[in-house]
C-alpha cells in the first residue's frame, strides 16, 4: 500500500496544519489529502487544477479536500468528481477524523464560527533542523473588505502561553535554534483569554523562561495593534529576530479607509521609523494589495511611495481579486490590465 500524499497550498499556518494532519493521520494508506487556500480567487482555482491532476495520477486513493477553500466552499468541492470527501478546517484537526477517515464520504464540515479552540494538535518538530514552527493563534475578528479568511478560519483563538512555553522547551530540547511564532492575526493573540494579555506578554515570556532558545522570530504582525510589551521587545531583545512582516495592504488612506483597515499610511511610516532608530539593523517586508477598487494612479502612487517611506525590502504583492460574498466584491472594478500593471511595479520594487 502508498503512504498517503499531502499537497498544501497557502499560508505558513496551512503548513504547519499539514504536518499536524501527517501526524494524526499515521497509518492512512493510500490516500490523497489536498490542504487549500482561499486568499485569492487565483489561489482556488491553482488547487482544484491540482485535484485534478492528483486524481490522473492516483486514480485509486481516497483524496481528500480540507483547508480555507473548503471550508468556505465545501459543496463546490464535493461536487468534483475526483473528491472523496471534504473536511473543514475544524475537522482536519481532530483525532477522531482520522480515526475514522475510511468510513467517511461527501461533506464534514461544521461552523466554523462556533469555533472556541485552537491548536487542537501541537507538533514537535515542523520545519528545518534550524527552525521550528509554532501555531500560537487562528482565526480573526477583524472584517476587512476585502478578505474572506475569517470564513474560512472563524473568529480569533488563542493558544495560552503555558502551553506555547512548554511546546517551545520542547523544541528546543531536541535541537531547534530557532522558532517562529505563527498564526492569522498574531496581533489578536491573548484577547480570548483571562486577563486578555497581548502578544507582546507571550514574546517576552518566552523569552524569559526559555533562555536557551537562541532565536525567536514572529511570523506577521498588524503594526498598529502592536503593543507596548511587543514594541519593547522589538527594540530591545536581541533574540527576538530584527525582521517584521507587516500586514500594511495599500499605502492611500482613502483606499485603507474603503478596505477598513485600521491604520493611517502616516501609522505606518512612524512605526516603521521608530523601530529603525530603536534598532537600525531591523528590515521589513508587507502585504501589498494592488488595484482594490476605485484604486487611481494617484492613489497607487501613494502605494509605491510607501514602499520607500517605511525602507520596505520584501513585498509580497497581490493583484486584487474579487472573492464572493465581501464587500469589496461589489465595488465597481479597476481594469484587469491596469491591477496586472501595477502589481508589476511594486513587485519590482521588492
Amino acid at each position: 500500500m502508498k503512504p498517503p500524499i499531502f499537497e498544501t497550498f497557502g499560508c505558513r499556518l496551512n503548513a504547519y496544519e499539514t504536518e499536524a494532519m501527517r501526524d494524526l493521520s499515521a497509518g492512512l494508506e493510500n490516500a490523497v489529502v489536498v490542504n487549500t487556500c482561499a486568499v485569492t480567487a487565483e489561489a482556488v482555482r491553482q488547487a482544484r487544477q491540482r485535484i485534478r491532476k492528483l486524481r490522473r495520477e492516483n486514480p485509486e486513493a481516497k483524496l481528500i479536500v480540507t483547508g480555507c477553500a473548503a471550508q468556505i466552499e465545501p459543496e463546490r468541492f464535493n461536487a468534483m468528481p475526483e473528491v472523496d470527501l471534504v473536511l473543514g478546517n475544524l475537522e482536519k484537526m481532530q483525532a477522531d477524523t482520522w480515526a475514522d477517515i475510511g468510513g467517511q464520504s461527501g461533506i464534514v464540515v461544521k461552523d466554523i464560527m462556533a469555533a472556541t479552540e485552537t491548536a487542537g494538535h501541537l507538533i514537535d518538530g515542523f520545519g528545518t533542523r534550524a527552525r521550528a514552527y509554532v501555531q500560537v493563534q487562528n482565526g480573526c475578528d477583524h472584517r476587512c473588505t476585502f478578505c474572506i479568511i475569517p470564513y474560512g478560519r472563524g473568529n480569533s483563538r488563542s493558544v495560552p502561553a503555558g502551553v506555547v512555553v512548554e511546546q517551545i522547551k520542547r523544541l528546543v530540547a531536541k535541537g531547534f535554534n530557532e522558532v517562529v511564532l505563527t498564526g492569522v492575526d498574531m496581533t489578536s493573540w491573548g484577547a480570548d483569554l483571562p486577563g486578555q494579555p497581548p502578544l507582546g506578554n507571550l514574546v517576552q515570556r518566552i523569552l524569559t523562561l526559555v533562555p536557551d532558545l537562541p532565536r525567536l522570530r514572529i511570523s506577521s504582525i498588524d503594526s498598529i495593534e502592536a503593543d507596548p510589551a511587543l514594541v519593547e521587545a522589538i527594540k530591545f531583545a536581541p533574540r527576538l529576530m530584527p525582521h517584521l512582516h507587516l500586514s500594511l495592504q495599500a499605502g492611500d488612506n482613502m483606499i485603507l479607509k474603503r478596505m477598513k483597515r485600521r491604520h493611517s499610511r502616516e501609522d505606518a511610516i512612524e512605526f516603521c521609523a521608530d523601530m529603525r532608530t530603536a534598532r537600525p539593523e531591523i528590515v521589513f517586508g508587507a502585504d501589498i494589495i494592488a488595484g482594490f477598487p476605485t484604486e487611481t494612479d494617484a492613489m497607487f502612487e501613494n502605494s509605491l511611495k510607501l514602499v520607500e517611506d517605511c525602507g520596505l525590502t520584501c513585498l509580497h504583492v497581490f493583484p486584487f481579486s474579487a472573492r464572493e460574498g465581501t464587500p469589496a466584491a461589489r465595488i465597481p472594478p479597476v481594469d484587469g490590465r491596469i491591477v496586472k500593471a501595477r502589481a508589476a511595479q511594486l513587485r519590482a520594487l521588492g
